[in-house]
């Protein structure tokens, strides 16, 4: 049975949510093809100002790499601008004349910069700030010039001017209003932040209108209304954004600001949908990305047939850390008949609190230092709620920490790295944390974006309180099967062992034996038999109890396995190189499964570096370290880790993976199979933690 075709116009966020979603329902429904204008996979928009500011590179940011698109089978033409839509025919026709047809036709075409019509808009080294092209061009700027003007006081125009400071550049930021980001917060707020950002080394000039941008072909400053000057030699314009509707205008597709849809995402012709920043939903066109992920979940049961709630729209808010301050903003903060209905300012924590109410009901809020309270005060707006659910109940726990222990144990608090609130209420019981910082630490959740910082903290209120309170503090998790045992000669399972051996330090304790040690752990036999010994051994090496090993005569290590299908050529000499480097490294590494290597020079090669457990592949960039395939039935792709310049930076990377697979893994538990317990994500933010990689390739060194 042949397959509708599904197209997509646009390779941003929106649109591949949505594939992402029909994928996750009906993998089989659809052969699906993506057309971006940009020459590269999907990737993050958002963090954008983390590449600007040094803390992420454009490979940390990639949500979806290129092996991602071609493992659901999905067609990606990049760097292609889709001109002409015929409804009538059912194709599409780019910009090179590329032809393609579809059954169903999706359009997220996202938006542009809002270029204003100022004298001198087009002037050299004046531009926006929306694509990684972008942030290229503000780096090679500041390379040369130092003095640059931010137009634009919003959260987009002080993440430019945060990165532009990081490049060492002075950053002015113009805004025409009196306070800076006055679409989310109040006066008093904003005026908190400029402070701290001003701390930074940031200035602004408040109030101000942009005449023309002066110079002759190259921008030398700003002239204002009120006749004031200011020298530039690099401006950013990021005053707003503007939905691209000019391919559905000349397809006779109905729009206003945007592309107009139903409660389903239907536009007014048949067969074809719209989502995201283009779409326009009972008058509103959204920007936040929230909002534009509820559009998607929705088309995406749609085009698969399953019943859906309609989309009714989004109440917008915003949860962010603007140069390392929170902030969180929800519902309206202004407007007719709105009122005060709570209001706390710290003027020693530096932390805001406000509650906006209308006719008695909670429409809109605005924190700013201490966010903890954000989940909860979000759900109070989208209800509409009564004021009267604000006023704390005589020894009831605070909206936030009521919020965290509503939450399900097995819930996702920190998406970037995996983690589950149990996972994170266990680390604070069985480790004594007290701070948020400690619960990243060790756990990791916060440790990306930040978003969940607020829920992280809530948690550890929570978790102390139940403890403070006589509880037990015991995590309430869903009834689960009990570990299979490592063997019948104990009920210990894997986890439970390997802690257990992780404690137990042989110095101390007067254990040089395995014998001695299998009586502390009550084991049934005195030796052990042919299946635990080899964990056991495994799990005291990874471990550092290694006095042992003489003990266990007989045990033949699993160590790495390489594939040596490199080709004898020029061209295959680095990849020669670092095979060498590698196994001269690797060599005698005890592993808890075998562990096949390869190392490509090219995608042409006899060596296939995505079906390896630890894969490394030459590229025009350098290196592509994946990790996590499988070449034996069935067959299994592994994913991309990161992308090294140099064979040094290659190797220390696929060091850290190879020992964070040694000191996590049950023993026998293969590559494959432990990328898919921890989850891929995790293991990625794990391995690019630059300090923490580092170690990682250093412990294996030593531990060889």
């Amino acid at each position: 049975m042949s397959r509708s075709k599904l197209v997509i116009i646009g390779n941003g966020m929106a649109g591949v949510k949505c594939v992402e979603e029909i994928i996750a329902l009906e993998p089989d429904t659809y052969e699906i093809v993506i057309y971006g204008n940009e020459p590269r996979p999907n990737y993050n928009r958002i963090m954008l100002s983390k590449v600007l500011q040094g803390e992420h590179s454009l490979q940390d940011i990639i949500i979806n790499d290129w092996t991602w698109y071609a493992e659901h089978h999905i067609r990606l033409c990049t760097g292609e601008t889709v001109h002409r839509i015929d409804t009538r025919g059912k194709y599409i026709e780019t910009e090179s004349g590329l032809k393609e047809t579809y059954d169903v036709l999706i359009l997220a075409t996202g938006s542009s910069p809002f270029i204003p019509p100022i004298p001198g808009i087009d002037k050299e080294r004046v531009m926006s700030f929306r694509t990684i092209d972008d942030c290229t061009r503000m780096s090679d700027y500041s390379k040369t010039y130092r003095k640059a003007a931010v137009i634009g006081g919003g959260l987009l125009g002080l993440e430019a001017a945060r990165g532009l400071l990081h490049l060492g550049m002075e950053a002015v930021v113009v805004h025409n209003a009196p306070y800076i980001m006055n679409r989310q917060l109040d006066q008093k707020a904003a005026t908190m932040l400029q402070q701290e950002l001003e701390g930074q080394g940031m200035s602004f000039l408040l109030a101000k209108n942009t005449q023309k941008i002066t110079g002759r072909s190259q921008v030398q400053g700003l002239q204002f209304t009120d006749g004031s000057k200011l020298e530039a030699q690099v401006v950013i314009v990021a005053v707003g954004i503007r939905p691209n509707v000019d391919l559905a205008r000349r397809s006779g597709i109905a729009t206003n600001r945007a592309i107009m849809v139903d409660d389903y995402m239907r536009t007014s012709v048949p067969g074809i949908y719209a989502v995201g920043e283009c779409a326009e939903h009972r008058g509103i066109s959204y920007g936040l990305v929230a909002p534009l992920y509820e559009q998607g979940k929705v088309l995406a049961h749609t085009l698969c047939g399953q019943e859906t709630p309609e989309y009714k729209g989004s109440i917008p808010y915003s949860q962010l850390k603007v140069s390392g301050v929170d902030v969180f903003s929800a519902g309206e903060i202004s407007g007719e008949g709105m009122q005060t209905a709570i209001q706390h300012l710290d003027g020693i924590q530096g932390t805001y609190k406000k509650v906006l109410m209308q006719a008695g009901k909670v429409r809109g809020a605005i924190l700013f230092g201490d966010t903890t309270e954000g989940t909860a005060l979000l759900g109070l707006v989208q209800r509409g709620a009564d004021v009267a659910e604000l006023a704390p109940r005589e020894g009831a726990p605070d909206p936030a920490e009521m919020a965290a222990a509503a939450l399900p144990a097995q819930e996702t608090v920190c998406a970037c790295n995996n983690v589950t609130k149990a996972a994170i209420m266990k680390a604070i019981q069985e480790q004594g944390l007290e701070t948020a910082d400690q619960v990243k630490e060790q756990t990791k959740a916060s440790g990306s974006c930040g978003g969940c910082r607020p829920m992280v903290a809530a948690l550890l209120k929570h978790t102390h309180n139940l403890k403070n309170n006589g509880g037990t503090g015991v995590v309430a998790t869903p009834d689960k099967p009990a570990p299979m045992p490592v063997c019948s000669c104990t009920d210990l399972g894997h986890a439970e062992l390997k802690g257990i051996l992780a404690d137990i330090n042989v110095l101390e304790t007067g254990l040089p034996d395995i014998s001695l040690i299998l009586q502390k752990l009550g084991w049934g036999s005195e030796l052990g038999c042919s299946v635990c010994r080899p964990v056991i051994h495994y799990y005291l090496q990874v471990s550092g109890g290694t006095m042992v090993v003489r003990e266990l005569e007989g045990h033949s290590e699993i160590q790495v396995r390489w594939d040596d299908q490199i080709p004898l050529s020029s061209y295959a000499r680095d990849a020669r190189g670092l095979a060498a480097q590698l196994r001269a490294s690797w060599i005698g590494a005890a592993m808890p499964s075998p562990v096949n290597v390869g190392v490509a020079p090219g995608p042409g090669s006899l060596v296939s570096a995505l079906v390896q457990d630890i894969g490394l592949l030459a590229s025009p960039s350098g290196w592509e370290i994946y990790a996590g395939g499988h070449a034996e039935h069935p067959v299994k792709q592994g994913g991309l880790i990161g992308v090294s310049e140099t064979e040094v930076q290659a190797a220390t990377l696929a060091s850290a993976c190879l020992q964070w697979y040694r000191q996590t893994a049950w023993y026998d538990e293969p590559l494959w199979a432990w990328t898919e317990r921890l989850g891929f994500m995790s293991i990625r933010e794990t391995l690019l933690d630059d300090q923490l990689q580092k170690e990682l390739a250093a412990t294996l060194q030593a531990d060889i």
